[in-house]
């Protein structure tokens, strides 16, 4: 089975995550299928950004999320965006709407990250 779930990066005492997709089975930092988003906790607020469009092909292929990334979704709504695309939404639009959120997040002045999104 195939699982989207968190993979630490970071020195110690300031973990950064990876959201990544991998064998259910492998370890956590250990080998993965690919690297679909990041989150980072240290910040206020947390930064979190996906590559929406991957996420969304994983998954309609059946990968299932961790219950941390789902909580991860909720946050930034994906879940939702998620459900309209499986739906028959559009997936340019659902994707318009994805960037604006990430745009509207409030960004710690030293995260860039929200200006890759």
């Amino acid at each position: 089975m195939v699982r989207i779930r968190l993979r630490r990066v970071g020195s110690a005492h300031q973990p950064q995550y990876r959201v990544i997709v991998a064998d259910k089975e492998s370890p956590r930092d250990g080998r993965f299928i690919e690297i679909v988003g990041q989150y980072n906790p240290r910040t206020e607020p947390g930064t979190i950004v996906f590559d929406e469009e991957r996420v969304y092909h994983w998954l309609s292929v059946g990968a299932q999320p961790s219950e941390s990334v789902q909580k991860l979704f909720k946050v930034v709504k994906l879940d939702e965006r998620f459900k309209r695309f499986k739906a028959g939404e559009d997936k340019e639009a659902l994707l318009a709407e994805a960037k604006e959120v990430y745009s509207n997040l409030v960004a710690h002045p030293k995260t860039t990250h929200y200006a890759k999104a």
